[in-house]
This record gives C-alpha cells, sequence and structure tokens, in this order.
C-alpha cells in the first residue's frame, strides 16, 4: 500500500496507471475508519483495478460551533484496517497542501442542498462538493464509493457530476449496521451508555414507518408525527428533523407512493446523529 501527502505525486503515480488502463475505485473519507468504510473498500476492491482512499478530515464541511477540533483520529489504526481490505494507495493530504490561501474557487448545488441537513448546517454542502470535485480531479476515479447513510450527500454528489459532466459513477453502498442497528458512524464514539441505548430509537422507528407503508398508510405527515412521538419519547434525544421527501429529487410529499426516503436528524446529548430509509411504494 502507498502511501502520499502530495497532489503532485499522488498525481503523477495514478496517471501512470491510467496509461496502462487500470480502472480507479475512490473511497473518500474523513477517516477513523468503521466497518461502513471498510465495506465501501472491499466494493471497490472487487470492481476495479486499483483502490485509492482518502483521509481527510476537511475543514470547509464544518461550521464554526461543530466538532472539527475532536472529531475522532487514528491514523495508524486506519492504515492498517485499509491495507488489510485491499487498498493499494491512501492520500492523507494536509489543509494547507488541499486549499491554496488564494483560492477563491467553491463548487456549489442549488436548491437540493438547503434541505434536509443543508436546512441546520448552511455551509456544510458547499464545503463537501468542493473538495469532492478536487479530489475527483486528483484522482480521476473511474467509479466513487460513497455510504446511502449520507444519503442527501449522495444525491448531491450524483447531481453535480451530472450537472458538470464528470466521467465518475457514483456507487451508493447500503447503510452498515451495528449488531443493535444502530448505524454505524466515526461519531458513535461520542455517545455516552445511555446516549447510545436510547440512539437506537432511529432504526426502530423507520422500521415501524416502513411497516405502516407496507399495511397500507400513505400519508406522510401521519407518518412522520408517528415517528417524531416515538423519539421524543426519549428522554436524551432532542429532534433536528424527520422528513419524508422523493428519493431522487428530495422534494417534499404528501402521499407515499413510488420510492421515498425517509430521512432523520436527531442529538443525543450534543451527538448528532442522521439515519435513513428508502422505501418503493408500488
Amino acid at each position: 500500500m502507498k502511501e502520499f501527502k502530495s497532489i503532485k505525486k499522488i498525481k503523477e503515480h495514478l496517471r501512470a496507471l491510467e496509461k496502462q488502463g487500470k480502472t480507479i475505485g475512490f473511497v473518500p473519507t474523513m477517516g477513523f475508519l468503521h466497518e461502513g468504510h471498510l465495506f465501501l473498500i472491499r466494493k471497490a476492491r472487487k470492481e476495479n483495478d486499483i483502490v485509492v482512499l482518502s483521509i481527510f478530515l476537511n475543514p470547509t464541511q464544518f461550521a464554526p460551533n461543530e466538532d472539527l477540533d475532536k472529531y475522532p483520529k487514528d491514523l495508524k489504526r486506519d492504515f492498517i484496517l485499509a491495507k488489510d481490505v485491499g487498498t493499494d494507495v491512501v492520500f492523507i493530504p494536509t489543509v494547507d497542501e488541499m486549499y491554496s490561501k488564494l483560492s477563491k474557487t467553491k463548487v456549489e448545488v442549488s436548491d437540493i442542498t438547503g434541505k434536509l441537513c443543508g436546512a441546520s448546517r448552511p455551509t456544510h454542502f458547499v464545503g463537501v462538493t468542493t473538495v469532492v470535485t478536487k479530489l475527483f480531479n486528483i484522482v480521476h476515479p473511474h467509479k466513487a464509493y460513497f455510504g446511502q447513510k449520507d444519503a442527501q450527500q449522495s444525491i448531491v454528489i450524483k447531481r453535480m457530476v451530472k450537472d458538470l459532466n464528470m466521467d465518475v459513477e457514483i456507487v451508493v453502498c447500503p447503510i452498515v449496521r451495528e449488531q443493535d442497528g444502530l448505524a454505524m458512524s466515526s461519531r458513535n464514539v461520542y455517545l455516552s451508555e445511555e446516549e447510545r441505548q436510547q440512539a437506537l430509537v432511529l432504526n426502530k422507528s423507520l422500521k415501524m414507518a416502513e411497516k405502516m407503508i407496507q399495511e397500507g398508510e400513505v400519508r406522510a405527515e401521519v407518518i412522520r408525527r408517528e415517528i417524531c412521538t416515538m423519539i421524543e419519547n426519549k428522554s436524551l434525544a432532542k429532534v433536528d428533523y424527520i422528513e419524508i421527501v422523493d428519493g431522487d429529487t428530495l422534494e417534499d410529499v404528501k402521499t407515499i407512493e413510488g420510492k421515498v426516503l425517509i430521512a432523520l436528524a436527531v442529538r443525543f446529548g450534543e451527538t448528532r446523529l442522521i439515519d435513513n430509509k428508502i422505501v418503493l411504494k408500488r
């Protein structure tokens, strides 16, 4: 496994592989790898000649009051895990390497970034789309792998790739969960024992909503209220949002039909967790 900190050097390495006709699969992360990340890497390993992993804690997608400074880090452990699942190249740039002090350019996707997580984190997605564009330009991946847990992020990036005619296929992989159902997240380590137990309500509420739909309930607001009631019964839970939207456009829906995304963000103590479920109603 090769490690690069320099944009120039990783470009030289990957362009040489491109000339040999190698296909490149790319998994962008902020580090502190867990089984969700490893699932993406394994998927990339099966589908490409070369697997590139980036580990970059991107400051531009954090607001001043968010957890950039305390975000969990363990680079040594990340390298061991990445190597064990077949990563070929790890890119670990510094902030100064990724962002010139003279830089004036940002990449912004409008409309769909103002909903869900974008409503409470208005600067977040500009940071995401800008850094992902930069990483795509550096790596030149044939395929890039993202997790369904960050459903809005995946939809935004797909929109960006289509709008900007980028030559990369976005592969969205299923949510990977702990045995008890909690969606895997690097931020789970922040949770106290009680907070973690109460956080299990997220997946339970999504399953309840899916069951309601399967049993014939199609009124989105009725389902949303039931989810909200179930979550707010937990003393440590504070709802950021619970939304039921079109699974492709993120437009609000009043009646469940076709592909819908049930998405939520809830704080347990100081820790903000997101989860979601896609439901198909025929």
